[in-house]
């Protein structure tokens, strides 16, 4: 059954949500709340899966992730107005004041649904630097963010890997939890004098020498940091400034404005170039935190709220 409302286009829903992480699932509870006809679109694992736990989530520190997920899922339940469908959403078109999506589902099926109002919490992908066993030891001996982790690795051995223009900032941000810092650079003719003794300040030693490889156990738990000559540098555990994309193209087929990070860009509202389109979660600028991308879901689902009711409630 189509679903209407005064003077507006009939639509099968009122909200589409792409992605079903903590940005989506919490945008979903906030609609469910609000009696919206959604449909969540779950594409897949989310970013964080590798992790053991999810951490700095209040009543929920330590939780695995997809726990954490399995959770929310549960808590959608009561509201019947909320359906969860797994897919991947191919394509966005705007047509007039809604919009079409092309989803294709698991079987390979191909559908279009039509919405008013869609909401991107499709999340990133993190490009880790092409070092052997960085991958393999990734979420768990290979770490990307101190507030998400820093707790855990606590007064051990670590080291920070990246290029020189953002490891400065970086280390001098994992030293806090730990006073045996090494910094690796991926470029060091471009650290600079001036980071260097920052650095040097807060006792971070420095290592020019290429990593070649990391060495690891089966179970992600880093070991040593292996140079070009060899030798090896034993540490609990490496932050890396990953450099990161859209999980999707989505924001840019359709138009949207993206920043120079490549995050989608969004108002005040959480609203992107596109009336009508939000975005919320990892896939907008700022901080990246499953505590932080729950907030912003439910924030962004009351703005959807607050604009359908005006659209149905006309002076």
């Amino acid at each position: 059954m189509r679903h209407s409302v005064p003077s507006q286009p009939s639509t099968d829903i009122d909200v589409a949500i792409i992605g079903a992480g903590a940005a989506g699932l919490s945008a979903a509870l906030t609609l469910g709340r609000c009696l919206r006809r959604v449909l969540v679109l779950d594409g897949g694992a989310p970013r964080n899966a590798p992790s053991p736990a999810v951490q700095g989530f209040l009543t929920r520190d330590g939780t695995k992730p997809a726990e954490l997920l399995r959770l929310g899922r549960e808590q959608l339940a009561p509201y019947t107005t909320v359906e969860i469908r797994a897919g991947r959403v191919t394509a966005i078109q705007q047509v007039g004041s809604y919009f079409e999506l092309m989803l294709e589902g698991e079987s390979g099926r191909i559908s279009a649904v039509t919405a008013r109002k869609v909401l991107l919490a499709t999340g990133v992908e993190d490009e880790l630097p092409p070092i052997d066993g960085m991958r393999d030891l990734w979420g768990r001996g290979v770490l990307h963010c101190p507030y998400c982790h820093g707790w855990e690795v606590r007064n051990q051995p670590l080291a920070v890997y990246g290029r020189a223009k953002l490891v400065t900032g970086l280390a001098l941000l994992v030293s806090r939890w730990s006073p045996d810092v090494v910094v690796c650079v991926e470029d060091p003719a471009y650290l600079t004098a001036n980071a260097r003794r920052r650095l040097r300040q807060q006792k971070i030693r420095v290592r020019d020498e290429p990593v070649i490889r990391l060495e690891g156990t089966r179970s992600g738990e880093l070991r040593h940091l292996v140079f070009e000559s060899g030798e090896k540098l034993a540490r609990t555990a490496v932050f890396v400034h990953a450099h990161q994309h859209q999980r999707t193209t989505l924001a840019e087929q359709v138009g949207c404005r993206l920043t120079k990070k490549g995050a989608v860009w969004v108002d005040k509202k959480l609203q992107t170039t596109i009336a009508g389109l939000y975005a919320a979660g990892d896939t907008t600028p700022g901080t990246q935190q499953a505590l932080l991308a729950a907030a912003e879901g439910s924030a962004a689902a009351i703005n959807i709220n607050e604009t359908l009711t005006r659209e149905e409630c006309p002076k």
